[in-house]
């Protein structure tokens, strides 16, 4: 072929496997979808704030600042559990989107997917909410949002390999006019639903490391969670491994008993984590386009035990049982962005005694 090229002046035709063409393709979409979001971080005069990134759902981090301010005020005295619950009837679409015209007008800001990635994505500017009138059952620190501004920066859920592509993309700096500007990324938190291995739906996974099943792809993590910040709050915590695997069709009891006994010690399985922190250790260890240290937060609810009902992980929604872990988890991920947990407590403005625990007295 190479002669041919040269004697005869022939063109080489090259062919690429449909999955690389994915692969490739995904790529572009992710690209895509991050530069989008990089130019309107920056024609915000968002870009070098300290900004948080988590992944999560697109309801729970909105209801937790805008909720209670949306309601009446006969209701704006009941729980974020209560709201929260009422919020996620099905009858109640005119309620939500209550809430969110609310949080559109006071700090929120919503980008609508166009790259072809279908994730879309929320950012709260904290300059511009009120912070007086946060949920009592979430801890802030004045001080620290006055003085520091955060960005929080929710995107939805990823699917799969989708986690490194979008992960990898946006932690990369935002090119304008032949300049690499690093975005101010202080923190990364991951809140998914995973199939549990040791407890039952609506229990809580804190991961200490992602093994990523079929490869040699390790990823021990220096997670900010331990299993204390949740316990006491009326669910079982479990902390230890996660397997991250390649599809929603769980393996065979023999498999998960094995993930579950043997000295992986696994709490879970789900389908993101290691990708995220692939992509999250080439941008803090290698690219260095984050802080080498920038502090990571995991932690996921239980949609099912496949050991125990052999569903798989895309088994459906939690409904009522899966409000309690989400919000707890979201409103800890809060409390960690919005204030200082070695300040002491005198510092922190709380509107109750024990700050974010969740409906503790219920």
């Amino acid at each position: 072929l190479s002669t041919e090229e040269e004697l005869e002046h022939k063109d080489r035709e090259i062919s690429f496997s449909w999955a690389l063409r994915e692969r490739l393709g995904h790529h572009y979409y992710g690209e895509q979808w991050a530069h989008n979001i990089k130019q309107f971080l920056w024609d915000q005069g968002l870009i070098e704030r300290p900004i948080h990134l988590i992944s999560a759902n697109l309801h729970s981090v909105m209801n937790c600042f805008y909720a209670a301010q949306a309601f009446s005020a006969q209701n704006r005295n009941r729980s974020l559990e209560d709201l929260a619950k009422e919020l996620s009837l099905e009858e109640n679409s005119t309620l939500r989107a209550k809430v969110k015209s609310y949080a559109l007008r006071n700090g929120m800001f919503e980008l609508d997917d166009t790259s072809g990635t279908n994730i879309s994505v929320q950012i709260f500017d904290t300059s511009k909410m009120d912070a007086s009138v946060l949920p009592p059952e979430l801890a802030w620190d004045a001080d620290l949002i006055a003085r520091e501004k955060p960005v929080i920066f929710v995107m939805d859920y990823a699917f799969g390999e989708q986690a490194y592509e979008t992960m990898d993309e946006l932690l990369k700096p935002f090119e304008y006019k032949g300049q690499d500007i690093p975005l101010n990324v202080k923190s990364i938190s991951i809140m998914g639903k995973a199939g549990i291995l040791e407890g039952d739906k609506g229990d809580i996974m804190v991961s200490t490391a992602h093994v990523f099943e079929g490869t040699a792809d390790n990823y021990p993590i220096n997670n900010e969670f331990t299993a204390a910040d949740f316990e006491g709050n009326g669910l079982r915590v479990f902390e230890g491994t996660m397997i991250t695997v390649l599809g929603t069709s769980l393996q065979n009891k023999d498999i998960l008993q094995y993930f579950l006994r043997s000295s992986w010690q696994a709490v879970g399985l789900e389908m993101e984590g290691a990708h995220y922190q692939k992509a999250i250790q080439s941008a803090s260890k290698i690219r260095k386009s984050i802080d080498r240290d920038i502090a990571l937060r995991y932690a996921y609810y239980a949609s099912d035990n496949p050991l125990l009902t052999g569903h798989t992980l895309a088994s459906g929604s939690l409904g009522m049982e899966g409000v309690k872990p989400t919000y707890l988890i979201t409103l800890k991920i809060l409390e960690r962005i919005l204030s200082n947990p070695l300040a002491s407590t005198s510092a922190i403005v709380q509107a109750q005694e024990g700050g974010v625990r969740f409906d503790s007295a219920q």
